[in-house]
């Protein structure tokens, strides 16, 4: 018998993940962000061997060098570095931060948002601390903890991980309360099933896809929180490269190399557009009501 329902919960697992990769495929904008976000990720992984300089590596004979100079396609800074070496190595080091940020935040907020969501009691704590964190906006809490501990890249990930936290909570929090009044929640507590083996088996799993949804949506969020904490010094720290940093470089000399500017610019804009267009292409393929 217990076989039969094993076998039976993977042709459904197997259905359901042939489902989504379809609604994948026919959303041609969630396939542009899924085109971009792979571009992205490779170029972070392969830094090494795509960066034609170390980008820390300085050409005092060749400062200011315009696009598309010979031997510096994307030109140079005030110090001769290759701006295009920058750019992948300051993606790659955005994307760490981002990714270490967004595993604490669904690390510390899912077990708080589940917690929350089921046992009323802890409810009125976990909510009430929320809510007061969520009356400050997310970069100044960001900020304030960067401040606090040091500038260096992994408390900038620290930062801006536990300024996630609220939101995390509540959307956890939101789906715990959805499914606890379900048929398959009361079934399993009707055969005294304990709080925490209903969560972990029944809640948890059914409650991914909103935690993975989000993930993709807060990834952009720490992604410009980094850049603004290099901006501001409270972040990833020179020499090593920062899209943040060649902001804050570039505005020395905005008007004399302008593109220094627009690079690191653009950059951020396509890694925050590639996550949303693929988030919400991911959220429309996980909701199995939406409308097609």
């Amino acid at each position: 018998m217990s076989q039969a329902v094993t076998d039976t919960a993977a042709v459904d697992l197997g259905r359901e993940r042939g489902r989504v990769l379809r609604q994948l495929a026919r959303n041609p904008l969630g396939l542009v962000g899924g085109g971009l976000l792979l571009v992205v990720v490779l170029v972070a992984i392969f830094a090494p061997l795509l960066a034609p300089y170390s980008p820390t590596t300085v050409h005092f004979d060749a400062p200011f060098q315009r696009p598309f100079t010979v031997g510096y396609a994307l030109g140079t800074d005030d110090l001769g570095r290759d701006v295009l070496s920058r750019l992948i190595y300051g993606t790659r080091a955005s994307l760490l931060v981002g990714l270490l940020s967004v595993l604490l935040a669904v690390v510390v907020g899912t077990p708080l948002g589940l917690v929350a969501g089921y046992w009323r009691g802890c409810d009125a704590v976990v909510s009430r601390l929320t809510d007061l964190t969520l009356a400050f906006p997310f970069l100044i809490i960001a900020v304030g903890l960067a401040a606090i501990t040091g500038a260096s890249l992994t408390n900038a990930a620290i930062a801006l991980g536990i300024a996630q936290v609220p939101t995390m909570i509540r959307v956890v929090r939101a789906e715990t309360l959805r499914h606890k009044e379900l048929e398959f929640v009361l079934a399993a507590r009707s055969l005294d099933a304990s709080g925490p083996r209903i969560l972990a088996q029944h809640i948890l799993p059914n409650a991914a896809s909103a935690i993975i949804v989000q993930a993709t949506v807060v990834m952009p969020v720490a992604v410009i929180g980094e850049a603004l904490l290099s901006f501001l010094g409270l972040g990833i720290q020179p020499p090593t490269p920062s899209l943040g940093i060649m902001l804050a470089d570039a505005q020395q000399y905005i008007f004399r190399a302008p593109t220094a500017a627009v690079f690191p610019g653009v950059t951020i804009a396509v890694i925050c557009l590639a996550f949303n267009l693929f988030g919400d292409a991911l959220r429309d393929a996980l909701d199995p009501n939406a409308q097609r």
